[in-house]
């Protein structure tokens, strides 16, 4: 198994926080199914105010690059990625990786 470890910044609004921690409570299923499609084993994302941290757990052959581009083509994942981009303070179309900072593990 690997695990990749990412943080992002909300908006600096309340309201908007909140409706992005509802959305996370009713995940659409095509977005469940399609992270396990690409070898997404796990996903868990932590909040700190507006701080987001995320833990995905994956297969052992699963590549960043290029499976999280295939995610990117999956039923509704654009639609979704849209919905949650007014909460995270980037554009609609923004990818996955312009949004989300990968962490390095330093412990």
């Amino acid at each position: 198994m690997k695990r990749y470890c990412q943080t992002l910044t909300l908006v600096d609004n309340e309201e908007l926080i909140a409706k992005y921690v509802e959305a996370h409570a009713h995940v659409w299923p095509e977005i469940i199914e399609g992270q396990r499609a690409v070898g997404i084993l796990d996903m868990q994302i932590y909040r700190h105010g507006r701080q987001l941290f995320m833990i995905c757990d994956t297969v052992d052959d699963f590549d960043w690059q290029r499976d999280m581009a295939r995610l990117a083509t999956l039923p509704r994942q654009a639609e979704w990625e849209a919905y949650v981009a007014q909460f995270q303070g980037c554009a609609a179309n923004a990818r996955s990786d312009e949004k989300w900072q990968l962490m390095d593990r330093i412990f």
